[in-house]
């Protein structure tokens, strides 16, 4: 079995995917926290791995590329041709809010756009959300954990370098928490495939500081709290 995009057996997928953009992140991810990981699919280079966390739980961890386009793709063909019921997107993004420092962990409960992707569907616009079940276990494994995040809406923005050096601040005064390019398109495929799908985000850039920057080898490894919060996430639903 195979789809255009992804070149993987029937059953090579678990029913639970962690979903970092960066390919290198998903090899790094499987290879330093999965036991026995396969490589499963690799098409136009975007790798996907099928492993056993350490408490025996199968998962499996692919890549999304970069934008909602991207994820729209893979999240789909998860959800209908392989059997996926949950995808956790574990991904970075940059603070808009004062309170939210470098390296800091944002649970996204909603995500808004300024893409005109949900167009496909017919609507003018959408509220998406993530799953309720599965945002609570996050939460409560991350306070297990010792660990303080913040949770709410996020920016699933098209432009990466936008012209408007200012346009970032008309979503803060709206309480947005902080912007990246995938979550809005995947808690859509999630609604309409009734499935669970949530987005966790380590904050790699701060819009009130822009001196505050991860490098970009922080940004491929330097994630692991959140990871490994994830894995955990990712078990109750193995």
């Amino acid at each position: 079995m195979s789809t255009p995009h992804i070149n993987a057996k029937e059953d090579a997928f678990a029913k639970v995917v962690l979903m970092p953009g960066d390919p290198l992140r998903a090899k790094w991810i499987a290879e330093t926290y999965l036991t026995s990981a396969e490589l499963v699919s690799d098409v136009r280079g975007i790798l996907a791995y099928t492993g056993t966390t350490k408490n025996g739980k199968k998962i499996s961890v692919m890549a999304s590329g970069m934008g909602q386009p991207s994820i729209g793709i893979y999240s789909h063909e998860l959800f209908t041709e392989y059997n996926v019921e949950t995808i956790i997107r574990i991904g970075t993004c940059g603070a808009y809010q004062d309170d939210i420092k470098l390296f800091d962990i944002i649970l996204a409960t909603s995500a808004s756009t300024d893409s005109n992707w949900i167009y496909q569907y017919e609507v003018p616009q959408y509220s998406a959300g993530s799953d309720y079940e599965l945002t609570k276990v996050a939460g409560e494994v991350f306070s297990s954990r010792g660990e303080v995040v913040h949770a709410g809406n996020v920016l699933s923005a098209d432009v990466f370098y936008d012209p408007n050096p200012d346009y970032w601040k008309k979503w803060k005064k709206l309480g947005v928490l902080a912007v990246e390019m995938e979550s809005y398109a995947l808690y859509v495929e999630a609604a309409i495939n009734h499935k669970r799908a949530l987005t966790m985000l380590t904050v790699t850039d701060n819009f009130n500081d822009r001196s505050q920057k991860a490098s970009a080898e922080e940004r491929q490894t330097g994630l692991a709290r959140m990871v490994e919060a994830a894995i955990e996430t990712a078990e109750h639903f193995a």
